[in-house]
């Protein structure tokens, strides 16, 4: 009876054994490419979500801006320059004095539009500075406020006479760790509005 064997070919073990092999591989397969697609979804959300955050903590500045200096709240054309640690401000005259057991430095400084302003900070420390002809040179450290954009903060800055440079002031990393991001393309892309009260305190 032929049609009787043929049934029974159809129902055997071996058979039921191989579909039900195949149909399991299928859905391992399945399982895997929902798997891998998942953690790609996941993977691509936290590297957003990442940029977003550094996005969110850091601006972005031009190589060159304007800034304001406190006490005086003159403006100077800065340079901002990562290869720099401590920012660097134009001043001729500088004078060590004391005052009330304390050193203090007395200097006066320019911007580019030559207005001037007599200054009087405590000293902080004396710096060595490398020079480019090889030399070594002293400068006199106080503590001063910078605005950069709306970005406020009182660093370390060193006083040297900056007359044959283009800008009168340079900002380095101490000022802008954390919070800047240096655009090499473009200059002067924003203009120093920092909060009132941020300065006062």
């Amino acid at each position: 009876m032929p049609w009787r064997r043929y049934r029974l070919s159809i129902f055997s073990p071996f058979s039921i054994h191989n579909t039900l092999q195949a149909g399991s591989g299928m859905f391992y397969n399945r399982t895997l490419r929902f798997g891998l697609m998942a953690a790609l979804v996941l993977g691509l959300s936290l590297s957003v979500a990442n940029l977003q955050a550094d996005t969110n903590i850091q601006q972005i500045y031009s190589w060159k801006e304007n800034v304001r200096v406190y006490p005086s709240g003159l403006q100077f054309k800065a340079k901002l320059d990562s290869g720099a640690k401590t920012s660097s401000l134009h001043a001729i005259e500088i004078e060590e004095f004391e005052r009330d057991g304390e050193e203090w430095v007395r200097f006066v400084t320019e911007n580019h539009n030559e207005e001037r302003e007599t200054i009087e900070r405590r000293l902080e420390r004396n710096v060595k500075i490398k020079e480019h002809g090889g030399g070594v040179q002293r400068r006199p450290v106080v503590k001063m406020g910078i605005c950069l954009g709306r970005l406020y903060k009182e660093v370390e800055v060193n006083l040297v006479d900056r007359s044959n440079f283009i800008t009168g002031m340079l900002v380095g990393r101490t000022f802008m760790e954390d919070d800047v991001l240096i655009d090499p393309s473009t200059t002067y892309g924003h203009i120093p509005d920092c909060d009132r009260k941020s300065i006062d305190d």
